[in-house]
């Protein structure tokens, strides 16, 4: 039997896909989410915390429609990147999907910091690039060879900027399921990968939806959260979440929080390194996320050392833009008093007489904690 036009294009569309590095697809029916309600009521609790954006355009993460007209089909797509060292410090080596070049990865700096008195940074951005500006790429070449097919068609690639309930549509998209830390967890692939979408007119074959949950019994992503932010198993209040505090949060952090923060300076890894599923995951990535500078990265001294100019040198293309400078100083300041760093004060003392509140109230307080031990 002959397979259908829309089957053949599916298995072309899935084939693009892995060659582009992504490789988890799937393909739901555009419709209103499932999700929808949840997140509603989400967001008049008050755990999306200050990110407005949510609130002002709540309505239109009802259904694809809002991101493109006349959506019927929406390919969810996965993207893999390393996991973190102290989730993989077991594993002896690591196999990209795809090198750059000829240039192999380097490991033996992999898992510097991870149990040190310096930085800990989310693993997603420890390569040189921002990942939204990749994926896009890969999207846009995907959306010109799947125009070639089949030319009347549209397209619109989304990576995680436009009001579409992602990890949603990839549950129904047979991607996976959603844990208990919120997270889209995979059976092979674990936690650690971005999540994509091209959004079409097209109406492709839908593939099963993941109804399963191998979650368990396990708690372990809710117990390791040193702030407690997850309210209960399934619902984050982002407001208490170290990621959100010190990536999206501008102000001050608040101090009762603040020792829980520890030495994490962007981001959070901590519920995706006590993920059992994620020291089962298959650790290939492409080279893109491989980590680079890693010392740096991980050395308070280095982001309490930065100027503006060095900075935007450095990190203009990468995710630490989106905290800015003041930010992932505030930041160091914090981990540096959470982790008695003496041999900082002379930066921490520099940093107190900044002209910016927030930089210089979180140098004071490293100070004071510093002075109290």
């Amino acid at each position: 039997m002959l397979a259908s036009p829309m089957k053949q294009l599916r298995d072309q569309l899935e084939a693009m896909a892995v060659a582009s590095g992504f490789p988890l697809v799937g393909i739901a029916s555009a419709r209103n989410s499932d999700a929808f309600d949840r997140l509603r009521q989400w967001v008049e609790q008050g755990y999306h915390g200050t990110m407005h954006y949510l609130a002002d355009r709540i309505d239109a993460y009802q259904h694809p429609n809002s991101v493109m007209e006349g959506c019927r089909s929406v390919v969810m797509l996965g993207m893999p990147y390393a996991s973190h060292p102290e989730t993989r410090k077991r594993k002896s080596q690591l196999s990209p999907i795809r090198k750059k070049q000829n240039d192999a990865p380097t490991l033996s700096s992999a898992s510097i910091g991870s149990d040190s008195s310096d930085a800990r940074i989310g693993n997603y951005a420890m390569g040189d690039i921002d990942y939204h500006d990749f994926i896009r790429g890969q999207l846009n070449t995907m959306i010109q060879e799947l125009t070639g097919v089949v030319p009347e068609s549209r397209w619109r690639g989304v990576v995680d900027t436009a009001p579409l309930l992602e990890r949603d549509y990839a549950r129904l998209a047979g991607l996976g399921w959603i844990g208990k830390n919120t997270l889209l967890l995979n059976r092979e692939w674990g936690s650690y990968f971005f999540l994509a979408a091209l959004l079409t007119d097209l109406e492709l074959p839908p593939d099963e939806p993941s109804t399963a949950d191998h979650c368990g019994s396990c708690t372990a992503c809710l117990d390791v959260c040193p702030t407690d932010a997850f309210v209960e198993p399934h619902i984050l209040n982002a407001s208490r979440c170290i990621s959100y505090l010190t990536i999206e949060y501008r102000g001050s952090i608040d101090p009762s929080l603040r020792q829980s923060v520890g030495n994490w300076i962007f981001g959070c890894d901590l519920c995706q390194i006590v993920c059992p599923w994620n020291r089962k995951r298959i650790e290939d990535y492409l080279t893109e996320f491989e980590p680079t500078g890693v010392e740096e990265k991980y050395s308070l001294r280095h982001w309490l050392s930065l100027d503006e100019e060095t900075f935007r040198t450095l990190y203009r293309k990468t995710p630490f833009w989106r905290t800015k400078l003041r930010g992932m100083q505030r930041n160091a300041l914090i981990a540096a008093g959470n982790m008695d760093r003496v041999d900082l004060l002379d930066l921490i003392d520099h940093h107190a007489k900044s002209e910016d509140p927030v930089v210089s109230e979180s140098a004071v307080w490293a100070r004071q904690q510093i002075s109290k031990r």
